[in-house]
């Protein structure tokens, strides 16, 4: 069944990822930022500081949950402890937004570090879709799918990536996190066209938008190999992608990743700043056009 999404909730600005070493700064100085995002999972313990902190932030801004351990594409049932931590977490700050990622990091020896792809197959579409089905079902509320970074595709994929999302949206009625950053990080590692990517993506069904840095690599053959490491401002040919996007939906809640050697509070407001003078710019030359047509 559908589940409506607390999206309104979160406003079309450029937000960032909420991290401790920038908890008094904002709750001293009540910066203008859009919205603030943090990991659940750094957030499943029942009380302490980070509780503290982040309950005082949610009295003044929008929150934006994503989920970084439910392994919604492992072979393997969900954990439902897990789950319901997360269902807790949701009830407790009331996210505008939830999402997860299309990928696996769990089996049965324990869970890996990373997020893993998973094969594009009839076999995976259906776990995955049964998947979101029991979490949504579960949080009573819609999640947002992110699509991956990836490094390498499987031989036995019989459906492009875009394909893919399409019919898990059209199977679960979930909702899209863009990860522009990993659109390019993926077109580059597997000669894909970015472009081509974003105008074949089910574009109606973002609600949500992540921008990040990456670091630029070599393979063994020395061609371009991209890492989705968040750790560095956004490269310029994402900032271009992601206006390119924005023409093509309109402004939509836009978050700067960063995860590791994070900046000082002004760097990281600067890049939400420039994601939101993008959307600004973007919207108010579509409406130029309108009005000349």
């Amino acid at each position: 069944m559908p589940f409506s999404s607390a999206a309104s909730s979160v406003p079309p600005r450029g937000g960032v990822g909420l991290k401790a070493m920038h908890y008094h700064t904002v709750i001293q100085t009540r910066p203008d930022i859009g919205f603030f995002e943090v990991h659940a999972e750094n957030y499943m313990g029942a009380g302490g500081p980070p509780h503290r902190y982040l309950a005082a932030i949610r009295e003044h801004y929008p929150l934006s949950l994503h989920g970084v351990g439910l392994s919604i594409g492992a072979d393997r049932p969900l954990d439902r402890e897990h789950l319901e931590r997360l269902k807790d977490l949701i009830a407790r700050y009331a996210p505008g937004l939830f999402s997860e990622h299309l990928a696996w990091s769990s089996h049965d020896a324990g869970f890996f570090n990373d997020l893993l792809p998973v094969p594009y197959t009839a076999e995976t579409l259906g776990r995955v879709s049964s998947h979101i089905d029991q979490i949504q079902e579960s949080l009573r509320r819609q999640m947002l799918l992110e699509n991956p970074s990836t490094y390498i595709a499987f031989a036995e994929s019989t459906f492009s990536e875009t394909d893919f999302i399409a019919e898990v949206v059209r199977r679960t009625g979930c909702g899209l996190l863009l990860d522009v950053n990993n659109v390019y990080v993926a077109s580059t590692n597997q000669q894909w066209d970015p472009v081509a990517y974003v105008e074949a993506y089910p574009l109606s069904h973002v609600q949500e938008i992540h921008l990040a840095g990456h670091t630029r690599e070599a393979d063994d053959k020395e061609r371009p190999l991209l890492i989705d490491t968040h750790n560095r401002p956004v490269d310029e040919i994402v900032w271009d992608l992601f206006a390119h996007t924005v023409k093509l939906i309109g402004p939509v809640p836009t978050l700067i990743e960063w995860d590791a050697d994070v900046p000082a509070w002004p760097t990281l407001k600067a890049e939400a700043e420039r994601a939101e003078a993008i959307m600004l710019a973007t919207q108010s030359e579509t409406m130029r056009h309108a009005t000349a047509g």
